[in-house]
């Protein structure tokens, strides 16, 4: 039987280890200086065919993003990737940075603190928002995608949540040629290797080199 794995896929990070920009909020989802991060991700074809727009470039970078979306039967977000409301939601206007059709197309599993039912958009994708923390939100996504993978959209600090409780299985990172100086750490205070974890292999890419890191098996 195929067992699903928690993967992170495409997460940008700079040369100075930040997984997004400083001041996140409604005019910088990704922080200021941000999109830097995904400076490689943006002029590839799958990029451009997710706007609906022609041509892009088909080189590694494009085939690493292309793959990052195979064989994804449900994703988990921490909340802010999913807006910038914090605290309680006032009402349920906010319904992600996307418009009505999300790219995800299958469940995704929100972390918050604060209930809120859940939210069926277009496409197929449907939020999900999980109260009762990181491993309540894995086996819920887990049950959701069958005997497909689950893909952790991050940010950084939700990240850092499931490494350290060893819950990631696979991990890539684009790690692109800026340093933002400050921002959100991605690794922070993670021990990696006592953790269990190693780098699988590397690879140059157009505009980032692409690390695939992999948890061994104790």
């Amino acid at each position: 039987m195929t067992i699903s794995r928690l993967r992170v896929q495409s997460f940008g990070v700079s040369l100075d280890g930040f997984g997004a920009g400083p001041d996140q909020g409604l005019e910088n989802p990704l922080g200021v200086r941000g999109p830097e991060l995904m400076q490689w991700f943006f002029p590839t074809k799958f990029w451009r065919a997710m706007q609906g727009q022609p041509g892009g470039e088909t080189g590694t970078d494009h085939r690493v993003a292309e793959q990052g979306f195979e064989n994804i039967g449900a994703w988990i977000l921490g909340r802010n990737m999913f807006g910038p409301v914090r605290g309680p939601w006032p009402d349920e206007s906010w319904r992600g940075w996307w418009g009505e059709e999300p790219p995800y197309h299958v469940p995704v599993f929100v972390l918050t603190h604060h209930a809120r039912p859940k939210l069926a958009m277009q496409g197929g994708t449907e939020f999900h928002f999980v109260t009762g923390g990181i491993e309540e939100a894995l086996e819920r996504a887990k049950a959701a995608a069958s005997s497909r993978d689950v893909r952790l959209g991050g940010g950084a600090a939700t990240l850092r949540q499931y490494l350290a409780a060893r819950l990631v299985d696979e991990m890539h990172l684009a790690v692109s040629p800026v340093l933002l100086g400050k921002g959100e750490p991605l690794l922070q205070g993670l021990d990696l290797p006592a953790l269990g974890y190693e780098v699988e292999r590397h690879v140059p890419g157009e505009r980032a080199v692409h690390v695939f890191i992999r948890k061994r098996a104790l």
